[in-house]
């Protein structure tokens, strides 16, 4: 790789060109991937990238009256210390949210590279056109903003981010929800029955480990195969059998873990704190995002988990 100012006017020139290219074909991939749920967004990225094109083509006017027709190959990864867009997919699993953050950062350092582009240029026409591009890029962000503000007016954008909250329950919080309930309750019984009929902590800690797995792997294929999410909007079937899963397991492993204490009781006491702490847990997460009655939540899954604890305790101790 090599340093920026280790580029010449014809390389600076050329690697602004490539820029603008792969800024625009960001914006345009965030409006294709966004156009079914968020239409107003999209549209908002297809102004953007409308915008890269005009600084592309400007460039290139520049490069050719200067330079020629070919225009050298060199992009952000030749070079040490410039910043790539993040892959426009990664970003979009993320949330609008993380979309719309990453096109900021996008337009500030597209904005700092045109300012020290500028400054290494010693050509009066290029350094002319670099410091103009710099101050359009400064400005890029009040622009982007006036596109955001015309085409996501705050009902449409409140529309578009309850949309989003709307997706995430489905395809996370729920699936999320019911491994871990099924994880820390259904579990309960055979790691204290093991624990109260053997009196040996490890027994139980196996016993405990068997069924979490068991039951994540389960559950995983139960949630995946249950819905191919194309008309419930649930998302993949891959993603919510995984999120399902591994919730499973991990609502199981929690109170499984302290019987790696090798004092009957003390694994006892702690492996009970550790079900309080799960089953207030999935109490939180019914209030927080299933807008369940606290209480209500409070008392449902306390009643339940207790239920199934004091049947586990008395068949072991039978």
């Amino acid at each position: 790789m090599r340093r920026f100012h280790e580029l010449d006017e014809r390389e600076i020139l050329a690697l602004a060109i490539a820029n603008e290219e792969e800024d625009g074909r960001v914006y345009a991939d965030y409006a294709e991937y966004l156009r079914e749920n968020y239409p107003d967004s999209a549209r908002l990225f297809d102004d953007m990238a409308a915008e890269e094109e005009e600084h592309r083509r400007a460039l290139i006017d520049l490069y050719v009256g200067r330079f020629g027709r070919h225009i050298a190959y060199i992009t952000r990864r030749d070079v040490r210390g410039a910043q790539s867009p993040a892959a426009p997919r990664a970003t979009i699993l993320k949330g609008i949210d993380a979309v719309r953050a990453e096109a900021k950062r996008m337009e500030t350092n597209a904005s700092r590279f045109y300012r020290e582009a500028a400054d290494r240029s010693t050509d009066a026409p290029i350094r002319k056109l670099l410091g103009d591009l710099a101050s359009a890029e400064l400005d890029h962000l009040r622009i982007a903003g006036t596109i955001e503000q015309r085409r996501l007016p705050g009902q449409r954008r409140d529309r578009e981010d309850d949309a989003a909250r709307r997706r995430f329950v489905l395809q996370i919080v729920q699936p999320g929800l019911v491994g871990l309930m099924d994880g820390s309750v259904s579990t309960l019984a055979p790691v204290f029955a093991a624990a109260f009929a053997t009196h040996h902590p490890w027994d139980a800690f196996l016993v405990g480990l068997a069924a979490s797995i068991g039951a994540g792997i389960s559950m995983g294929f139960a949630e995946a195969l249950a819905d191919d999410g194309k008309l419930s909007g649930r998302g993949t079937p891959i993603l919510r059998g995984a999120v399902c899963g591994m919730m499973t397991t991990a609502g199981g492993i929690g109170h499984t873990l302290p019987f790696l204490i090798a004092d009957f009781w003390t694994a006892i006491g702690v492996a009970a704190f550790v079900v309080a702490i799960e089953l207030g847990l999935i109490a939180w997460i019914q209030y927080r995002y299933m807008e369940a009655p606290p209480l209500s939540a409070v008392a449902k899954v306390m009643l339940g988990g207790a239920l199934v604890l004091a049947a586990g305790i008395a068949i072991g101790s039978g």
